[in-house]
């Protein structure tokens, strides 16, 4: 089974990631199978716009921590030991690959559902547009393309990362992170309809808009931020190793600071239960 699906229609390119089963958790492979779609929808020039989804409940649960497929991935390929390899594995995965997706000269437009947790962040901020279903819920963090600061107002970008917080649909559409909300049911459709509409404009012009608007970001400092902050990531990461850090590891495969974001959600559920 492919772990992206890919196809061309009436000049839309979809890209759908494949592997409901750990909630299209990213392993390594993943993220190869998206760049090598993302480059051929790119170059087809009969594409003029790519559509992202993910396959089942969930658009992404964030990074793959050690599925029985990453597991026999890293044994058959073993990453570079120590920081070094940690350094150069993290830069080539998660920030020059998603560089080049932000940087495709063609419309991206990301239909999320579910779960999309710091991986899951990244990959659809990485996207022009991001229609969210109304189960949708995201979580971020000082992950490796750190644009949660581009995507929403400084203040509010430190309030969700002090606190490890899940932001519903709705309150991602109030930060500016989400473009639309609407019913989990009609998601996909409506994702697909919004990109046949860019897709009747002539595609230099809507090259030439993405461009502008990039080229914006990018006179502000984006793509030296994303590269300086990926730094702060690698070593708050190491730093998850210290005998003091904070947070206990779960058993469970996940981050720290994801089971901390859980544990807060369950609170405040809780507690609004309890009013």
């Amino acid at each position: 089974m492919s772990d992206v699906l890919y196809e061309v229609h009436e000049n839309v390119a979809t890209i759908k990631t494949n592997r409901p089963e750990v909630r299209n958790a990213q392993s390594r492979k993943l993220l190869e199978a998206l760049d090598d779609c993302f480059a051929e929808a790119e170059k087809d020039t009969q594409v003029h716009v790519i559509v992202l989804f993910g396959e089942g409940d969930h658009f992404s649960a964030g990074h793959d921590l050690g599925s029985s497929q990453e597991s026999a991935d890293r044994l058959a390929r073993p990453l570079q030991q120590g920081i070094r390899g940690m350094y150069n594995h993290s830069r080539e995965q998660y920030v020059e690959k998603t560089m080049r997706w932000r940087n495709i000269q063609k419309p991206t437009v990301a239909g999320v559902q579910g779960y999309c947790i710091f991986g899951g962040w990244i990959l659809a901020s990485a996207m022009d547009i991001i229609y969210a279903a109304e189960n949708a819920m995201f979580l971020a963090s000082n992950f490796q393309f750190f644009t949660v600061p581009w995507d929403v107002h400084p203040r509010k970008a430190k309030e969700l990362l002090f606190e490890s917080r899940f932001i519903d649909a709705h309150e991602a559409q109030e930060l500016g992170l989400v473009n639309r909300v609407m019913p989990t049911h009609e998601l996909e459709q409506a994702t697909k309809e919004y990109a046949l509409r860019i897709a009747r404009n002539d595609p230099f012009q809507l090259q030439m808009m993405k461009l502008a608007v990039n080229q914006m970001q990018d006179t502000q400092g984006f793509q030296a931020h994303i590269r300086a902050a990926h730094l702060s990531h690698v070593l708050s990461a190491a730093g998850e190793k210290d005998e003091d850090y904070a947070l206990k590891v779960p058993d469970k495969k996940r981050r720290p600071m994801v089971e901390q974001a859980f544990h807060n959600y369950q609170q405040r559920k809780s507690d609004q239960s309890n009013v």
